[in-house]
């Protein structure tokens, strides 16, 4: 299966407009980030193994305990009725098509119980922050259990808004024909008069604590994951409050530009959290093989964010549902030429660094 993801980005950016576009594609300050996501999976060479008597390949892996059809899942992305009219529900029902993971933001132009009505059974997870107001953060938590969602996905990586300079100057508000029903009016109406980065100001609370993830942990019954952790003793700090998993990510290179790569600290948190919790990884996958280094670094699964805003875009739910089998088709390519015929067989020896890395990290090369 043949797919160019540069040329579905180009395709989503015809089709959605330049406000949309500069949402969706943007990053933080000089978006020096941005790049770099995608070029330090490039840092990493996979190591392959021959003679490994594959004849088949098997890309199922499990989630928490929730079986699904590949490590490759769709990353909580806000505001998807900006890239189509169905909005999270299309990329809801094309990935139930594949069996693969979704994380719903709550941030999302439709709400948690369309989205799960549309989708019963199939694996999906919420996307949560705590706000101000921790009695909305609580009710949200609430739904989400009582719809089928099987975790909490806590972001704890925006104590204030990273400084967006291409939504700042593109305008971005949300449309008056858009809500966000997982946050309610007061969320809405300030996404509509200043925009996403005013929702962080006024809506979120700034002075999370490991505490917090506790806090959570204790509302519902369901795991709770943190996501947007970069450093291995926050890791740890995590795990301790009660985090059933981490996601390494900068989240997206949207909040500090100076930020890390993501494939350049994954390592270093898998063996802080040595076995205690699952750990997933985004920012900056485009290929199969960036999924296999990511599995290969100790990273459970990935999580895809601004292709799945693209596919959305070009193909409503067909398009996710095609993007899932691409990665989930070269996946099987990928681990096949590695000597892998399951994902528990991808560990660190089929992988390392790129020659002379160290010396353009320097800007000696």
């Amino acid at each position: 299966m043949d797919l160019s993801l540069d040329d579905l980005e180009r395709d989503a950016r015809h089709i959605i407009g330049e406000m949309a576009y500069a949402y969706y594609a943007g990053g933080a300050d000089d978006e020096r980030l941005l790049a770099d996501n995608v070029a330090a999976w490039a840092r990493w060479q996979l190591h392959p193994r021959v003679l490994a008597g594959i004849s088949e390949v098997d890309t199922t892996t499990s989630l928490l305990g929730t079986v699904v059809s590949s490590p490759v899942c769709i990353a909580p992305t806000a505001i998807q009725g900006l890239a189509h009219p169905d909005g999270e529900v299309a990329t809801a029902v094309g990935a139930s098509e594949i069996g693969a993971l979704m994380i719903l933001s709550s941030l999302a132009t439709c709400s948690l119980e369309d989205v799960a009505a549309a989708t019963p059974g199939s694996p999906r997870w919420m996307q949560i922050y705590i706000l101000r107001d921790r009695a909305r953060s609580a009710e949200l938590a609430a739904r989400a259990a009582a719809h089928g969602y099987g975790a909490l996905v806590l972001t704890v990586d925006a104590p204030v808004s990273g400084l967006r300079l291409r939504e700042w100057r593109a305008g971005v508000r949300l449309p008056d024909d858009l809500e966000l029903p997982n946050l309610a009016t007061a969320s809405t109406d300030s996404a509509r008069e200043g925009g996403f980065m005013a929702v962080v100001t006024k809506e979120f609370e700034p002075a999370l604590t490991p505490d917090d993830i506790e806090w959570l942990a204790g509302l519902t019954s369901l795991p709770v994951v943190a996501k947007g952790v970069q450093r291995a003793d926050d890791a740890v700090r995590c795990v301790d409050a009660g985090a059933a998993a981490i996601v390494v990510s900068n989240h997206g290179a949207r909040q500090l530009a100076d930020a890390p790569a993501t494939a350049d600290i994954l390592a270093e948190i898998v063996d802080a959290v040595g076995g205690r919790a699952e750990v997933y990884v985004d920012g900056g996958v485009r290929r199969a093989p960036d999924v296999v280094k990511a599995l290969a670094l100790g990273a459970r699964a990935v999580l895809v964010g601004r292709p799945s805003l693209w596919a959305l875009a070009v193909g409503g739910s067909e398009g996710i549902a095609g993007l899932l089998r691409w990665y989930e088709s070269e996946l099987r390519r990928a681990m096949a030429l590695c000597g892998a015929a399951r994902v528990d067989q991808i560990d660190r020896s089929l992988i390392r660094r790129a020659p002379g890395w160290e010396m353009e990290a320097r800007g000696l090369a």
